[in-house]
């Protein structure tokens, strides 16, 4: 059963997502494939890495791939700080001609994770990012790379993860679980390259998955993601979902 915490920030989630969507948001529909894995090296040190596989709308081809490796370092046993680069070749249209180009990103974060009743966890995680865009335009049919533009981005996110029965108490290390989540996304400094707002975009999500042990978790689930575009655009993503998990 979903705590009273745990209801409170879904519902949270969900009505930031619908105050702050319009009327005339472009409407998509995607599918997510990823898989998040850390590996605890030391007591102090772990290794951090994840890949994404993003679908353009209607789940027609590849929009986005994303490799991002990462070094843990574990301040306490509930705080984890990680270091890391992202490659993010990323389908982009300039006048009609379409390309992949990367983007490029170092990041931080710190994550903090406490417990629930009912042997329900909470996640909380702050990621700063310095994202290197490329810039470009058409020609001869092909889309031509113009070097860089440097961008800045904060995201706050926190997860909640339920299990669905089990004996109140215990260690939960195998068995169904629901799970809910939202991030959020803002734009630091000059945003002018960007959408010219400080707000990015929200990405809302719940899922349902199975632990088969404490070590490997793998679900699937609904995520809304909506961005903000330049003045009135912007686009409301309906996105599938299929992770898993790896913690060794």
């Amino acid at each position: 059963m979903l705590t009273k915490i745990t209801k409170l920030l879904l519902i949270s989630a969900l009505l930031f997502c619908g105050s702050i969507r319009p009327a005339q948001a472009q409407t998509q529909f995607a599918g997510w494939v990823g898989t998040f894995q850390n590996y605890k090296l030391s007591s102090r040190f772990g290794a951090y890495f994840d890949i994404q596989y993003r679908t353009t709308d209607q789940v027609r081809q590849l929009h986005q791939l994303m490799l991002r490796p990462g070094l843990n370092i574990y301040i306490t046993p509930q705080l984890t700080g990680t270091v890391g680069y992202a490659y993010i070749p990323q389908q982009r249209v300039n006048t009609g001609v379409e390309g992949y180009l990367p983007e490029h990103r170092i990041w931080e974060q710190l994550v903090f994770t406490h417990k629930l009743p009912h042997r329900s966890t909470l996640a909380h995680r702050l990621r700063l990012e310095q994202r290197y865009i490329p810039k470009h335009h058409p020609q001869n049919g092909d889309l031509v790379h113009d070097g860089f533009r440097k961008a800045h981005r904060l995201r706050y996110f926190f997860r909640g993860i339920v299990p669905l029965g089990g004996q109140a108490g215990t260690a939960f290390t195998k068995g169904w679980f629901t799970s809910v989540q939202n991030e959020i996304f803002f734009n630091l400094g000059d945003a002018s390259g960007l959408n010219g707002k400080a707000f990015d975009q929200n990405r809302a999500y719940v899922s349902v998955g199975y632990r088969t042990s404490k070590a490997f978790d793998v679900e699937v689930g609904y995520m809304n993601q909506y961005i903000s575009g330049v003045g009135s655009a912007s686009t409301n993503n309906h996105i599938a979902q299929l992770a898993t998990y790896v913690r060794l």
